[in-house]
Order: C-alpha cells, then sequence, then structure tokens
C-alpha cells in the first residue's frame, strides 16, 4: 500500500504521470512534492508556530493550500504568468528588500530561467541570515548542457527533456548556488527517507532537495 504524506491518501496504485505509478489519486502530489512535505514536517521547525516569512515561486496547488494552514507562516507565492500566484514576479529580480524570508521554497523552476544565476544570487538577497531555500530542480548525472543559441522549442525538447526548459541539470549545480552565495547540503530521498519509505511514498531515492543556507 503506498502512502501520501500530504493528504494521508492510502492507495494500491498511484496514477500515471508521464510514466506509470506517480501522482497521488486523492491530491495530485507528484513525488517531489510528498519528499519535500515529508522534510518539512519531520525534520525542520516548519510547523512549531513560530512567526515565519514563506516566499513560494510556481505554487503548486496542494502545497500552496497546506502552507497558508501553518500557523504562524506569512504566505507568498509569485511567478511570472501563473494566474494562481499572489504577485506578479521575476526570480531574477525579486521585489523585496534584503534579509525578507525566513524560508524560500523553489521547486522545478530554474531549469526554465536564463539567467539561473541571477535568481540564485536574488534568492540569496531576500533570505534572511538564520534562514533557509529549499530548491528542488530535474537532475541529470552529466554536467550541466545548455546553449543559449537553442532557441526553438522542439530542439529544448530533444536536449533538455521538455519544450520551455534552457537547460539540462547536472550535479554540478552546486557549484552555481555555492557560487551565489549559498550554503548548501544536497539531501536525496534515499538518505532522508530510507528504502522502505521511499517505496511507500513512490518517491526515489535519487529525488534531491538542495538545502540552501
Amino acid at each position: 500500500m503506498h502512502f501520501c504524506p500530504l493528504c494521508r491518501h492510502s492507495a494500491r496504485e498511484f496514477d500515471p504521470f508521464n510514466k506509470p505509478n506517480r501522482k497521488c489519486p486523492s491530491c495530485g502530489s507528484l513525488e517531489r512534492h510528498r519528499f519535500i512535505w515529508h522534510f518539512l514536517i519531520e525534520h525542520t521547525n516548519f510547523l512549531d508556530g513560530s512567526a515565519k516569512a514563506l516566499l513560494h515561486f510556481a505554487p503548486e496547488k496542494i502545497l500552496e493550500t497546506l502552507f497558508r494552514q501553518i500557523p504562524g507562516v506569512d504566505y507568498l507565492s509569485a511567478d511570472l504568468s501563473s494566474p494562481r500566484a499572489m504577485v506578479k514576479m521575476d526570480i531574477t529580480a525579486i521585489e523585496y528588500p534584503d534579509a525578507s524570508f525566513d524560508v524560500i521554497y523553489c521547486s522545478h523552476v530554474l531549469e526554465h530561467v536564463i539567467e539561473d544565476r541571477k535568481a540564485m544570487r536574488e534568492m540569496k538577497r531576500v533570505l534572511k541570515p538564520e534562514g533557509a531555500c529549499l530548491i528542488q530542480i530535474p537532475l541529470f548525472g552529466e554536467p550541466t548542457q545548455e546553449d543559449p543559441t537553442v532557441t526553438s522549442p522542439e530542439e529544448r525538447l530533444r536536449l533538455y527533456g521538455q519544450e520551455d526548459h534552457v537547460r539540462k541539470y547536472g550535479p554540478d549545480v552546486v557549484d552555481r548556488l555555492r557560487e551565489s552565495g549559498f550554503m548548501v547540503v544536497e539531501l536525496t530521498a534515499g538518505d532522508v527517507l530510507g528504502e522502505a519509505e521511499c517505496e511507500r511514498m513512490l518517491v526515489p531515492a535519487y529525488e534531491t532537495i538542495f538545502f540552501c543556507s
């Protein structure tokens, strides 16, 4: 029996999403959502009720709903185009002062951003000194591949796996984050959850959170 920690739903099979057994049939969560939510509730002080300003880029419906319900969290969602976001904002030009947020959550965004290093520097700028920026990206085994001359959707699909992706990240993304001023801890689901929980929550062991401070 598989389990979703976001909606507490159990099922023998999850729904397909590009491939079988990925999407929670109750709340629609994917692997990365189940991993980040488990990490936040089990391995951080996110639910302790203390005041926290949270900036959430490209808000996913299920996580937005949960974040809004947490006592003490001053929630703000942002996106350049999504109608779900509370404010329209470019991640490379965050319209808030330095040290504005205790938590920043940025999942599957940077692979769409041409100036990703600028976006990383901006997130570091608006993060409070004791805050945490949680970043998730599609990650591949080889070094990061990108070519700014590639602009056609067809060629981006061929090279990067999706028409609106501008690169394919490899493990060397850690170097970009550190060059932007972050201290980075790389957390995989295999290490955080263990094999049995990865199977129960249908989260691949290689699913990664970059915990940036």
